[in-house]
């Protein structure tokens, strides 16, 4: 944690790349993970992009998470909503103290935290341009659709997932159609792991939507 910021996070600029990209990826691992873990993804994905990379503030078994689930795929919904907002404040407050436009943020989330990321979607759009959601379930279906017509989305899930299944991505899918958002969906015949497919397809997407 630095400059009054409440979240265990790593920040690079684009500054100290060789070419600088207006864009920033905010990166949210999976369950189990640190703000180390998809630093190597961010950068495949698009090299020159700043990061903001974010640990989870929840333990399930010692084990980093943003929200606290009560069984798998069984959501606490109360703390994901009060997470949610924790996450979108400090995405605020990052933006001003590391100088990065939220019109070119894009969050990048694998498993939890592609989930916190289609939560932050629709409970607080304002703070991302758009995201990029590996294995991602509906993480609340919101009394009031937020208009997501200027984000663009792409999911990408795993047809033998056993953790999200096809009616829950298509649910998720739905959602995001509703809310009027650019939404794509891309099918890998994998399971819940990320794939070299996965990584090429959502770096395809982000070079035409960004």
């Amino acid at each position: 944690m630095s400059n009054g910021l409440d979240f265990i996070h790593r920040f690079i600029s684009a500054n100290s790349k060789a070419k600088k990209s207006s864009l920033t990826l905010l990166l949210l691992h999976g369950t189990g993970g640190t703000e180390d873990d998809l630093i190597p993804l961010g950068n495949e994905l698009t090299p020159d992009a700043s990061i903001l990379s974010v640990r989870g503030k929840v333990l399930e078994n010692g084990m980093p998470r943003f929200f606290r689930r009560l069984e798998e795929g069984v959501f606490d919904l109360e703390d994901l909503k009060m997470r949610t907002d924790e996450l979108a404040d400090f995405i605020l407050k990052s933006s001003s103290i590391y100088d990065f436009d939220l019109k070119r943020l894009i969050a990048v989330g694998y498993s939890n935290g592609a989930n916190i990321g289609a939560s932050v979607l629709l409970r607080r759009p304002e703070v991302l341009a758009g995201a990029i959601l590996f294995r991602a379930m509906v993480p609340f279906i919101p009394d009031v659709l937020p208009d997501l017509s200027k984000k663009s989305i792409i999911l990408l899930e795993g047809l033998r997932d056993p953790i999200v299944s096809k009616q829950e991505a298509e649910s998720l899918l739905k959602i995001f159609n509703k809310a009027r958002s650019n939404v794509t969906i891309k099918w890998q015949g994998s399971g819940h792991s990320l794939t070299q497919e996965d990584i090429d397809s959502a770096k395809k997407w982000l070079e035409i939507n960004f």
